[in-house]
């Protein structure tokens, strides 16, 4: 049997190290979407002074990607990403069920940035929405995977959490 005071060091010792070490569930998230704004956006909408004076198109400070790069018209998911890390060969899943179609098309885009937050673009362009303005996606996922295939993040529409009927 242990004297006493030894067992309430050895107690003590065993919270600290609870404490100390990082569980699943207090781990700090590797990255999270802290908003997330999808809409319809027109083309003239991206206009910049710069590309009448003979530019190129400039992003801002965001990452602006497109499924067709030469159309800029479409269903946009505009949204701010929270990362502890730097990311690089990752990629960004978006799992969209249109109004046309019952089945879930999936979208990859390219994701690469530092530690921080950073803003995203993400368009569906050209005959990747064949929509137009007036169309809503039925239900969405977003997913940021890492290089080797782990969910560093994830958002989803409230439709996509429903049950199958």
């Amino acid at each position: 049997m242990l004297h006493p005071r030894r067992s309430l060091c050895v107690s003590f010792a065993c919270f600290v190290l609870a404490l100390a070490a990082p569980s699943p569930a207090g781990r700090a998230a590797e990255a999270t979407f802290v908003h997330l704004w999808p809409g319809w956006r027109e083309a003239d909408s991206f206009d910049r002074i710069t590309e009448f004076l003979g530019g190129a198109e400039p992003a801002g400070r965001r990452t602006l990607l497109r499924t067709q790069p030469d159309a800029r018209a479409g269903y946009y998911f505009l949204f701010r990403l929270r990362l502890a890390a730097a990311v690089t060969a990752a990629k960004f899943e978006l799992h969209v069920i249109r109004p046309d179609a019952p089945e879930p098309t999936v979208f990859s885009f390219p994701a690469a940035a530092r530690s921080g937050d950073h803003v995203f673009d993400l368009g569906l362009t050209g005959a990747d929405w064949p929509g137009g303005k007036k169309a809503n996606p039925v239900a969405w996922k977003l997913t940021l995977l890492a290089a080797d295939g782990r969910v560093l993040a994830e958002h989803k529409s409230f439709l996509w959490e429903q049950p199958a009927k």
